[in-house]
């Protein structure tokens, strides 16, 4: 909007680069133009100040499908004052002169007069069209359409209004009918899902069996192994047994060997040992053999008594005497 600045009996207007401006006075144009700044007075001044930058307006058309079917059309128009002198004879774009705020709503009138020439189009494209067909039409071509038909439309040309764009939104029936229409797409997704479900269940279900089958296929394999060790623990204790068992026969055979061998010695030196005492007592007898008896009993007395524990006191009887005496005659008589 233009900025006003207010003094006593003059005020200063400054527009903008978007604003078209047209200062009368006394019913003759004195300023005029894109981006205009004077000065003016109040009282005698009459100013318009048209936009020339682009506008949008959204616009929603209700239709009615040849089935009877109520559809709504969402869409947004682009368009620009190119004749500005046209519309601020046609339309009331005059300002206040203090403010320098429009003193009429011009916009909306201009809003108005487009939203009813493309809601006219809107139906002369998609009229005669089933719901299905109204629902599946490609918004671009339609979009060409209304905008070929808006730029020959001579209402908004004697507004001096070019159409720069058109532009629609999801086509979109009533809020129970769309539900309807969704449900077979919604249930066949529903079965594609379900199928893809039971798909990854039946997929999840064989590699669960799989694993199983290769657990219980290594838990076979390490029984094979640990039977195998089993049976090589038994084979290494048996043969360990049998060495053991070899190894005492053989310790034992040594063992009688060197009995059998100490006791044929032992014997051997029993054996010498008696034949050396054998010979010394028949070497003794020899000896002994042409000497007196009572020199040999003498000499047995005397080896009796070195033999005999020491005696502290003899006593000596009659009885004793008397015996031994006899004795000694006895074998002097012979």
């Amino acid at each position: 909007m233009a900025a006003i600045s207010t003094y006593p009996f003059v005020s200063h207007l400054r527009a903008t680069q978007t604003s078209h401006i047209y200062h009368l006075v006394g019913g003759k144009p004195k300023h005029t133009g894109v981006g205009a700044a004077f000065w003016f007075r109040p009282l005698n001044s009459a100013l318009s100040e048209v936009p020339v930058d682009d506008r949008e307006r959204t616009i929603l058309v209700p239709l009615r499908t040849r089935d009877l079917q109520q559809v709504s059309v969402p869409g947004v128009i682009t368009y620009r004052v190119v004749d500005t002198r046209l519309a601020a004879t046609r339309v009331d774009f005059s300002i206040n002169p203090r403010s320098g705020l429009w003193q009429t709503t011009p916009l909306e009138i201009l809003g108005g007069v487009i939203h009813g020439a493309a809601a006219e189009a809107v139906v002369g494209s998609l009229t005669g069209r089933d719901l299905t067909e109204v629902l599946a039409t490609d918004l671009r071509e339609l979009g060409a359409a209304v905008h070929a038909a808006l730029a020959a439309e001579a209402g908004l040309t004697d507004l001096g209004i070019e159409v720069v764009g058109v532009r629609f939104g999801l086509i979109r029936p009533e809020p129970d009918v769309e539900r309807a229409l969704q449900t077979p797409a919604r249930e066949s997704i529903q079965q594609e899902a379900d199928k893809a479900t039971f798909e990854r269940r039946a997929v999840a279900v064989e590699r669960e069996a799989a694993i199983g089958e290769n657990e219980l296929a290594n838990q076979i394999e390490l029984s094979r192994r640990r039977e195998s060790l089993i049976a090589q623990d038994g084979a290494n204790q048996r043969r360990a047994a049998e060495e053991q068992a070899a190894a005492a026969l053989v310790e034992a055979e040594s063992s009688a060997e060197q009995l059998r061998v100490q006791s044929v010695a032992r014997a051997e030196a029993d054996r010498l040992a008696g034949q050396a005492r054998a010979d010394a007592e028949r070497a003794t007898m020899e000896a002994y053999a042409g000497v007196p008896q009572e020199l040999l009993l003498a000499l047995a007395i005397r080896q009796a008594a070195e033999n005999l524990p020491s005696i502290e006191q003899l006593v000596v009887t009659p009885d004793l005497v008397q015996g031994l005496l006899s004795k000694l005659s006895a074998k002097a008589e012979v």
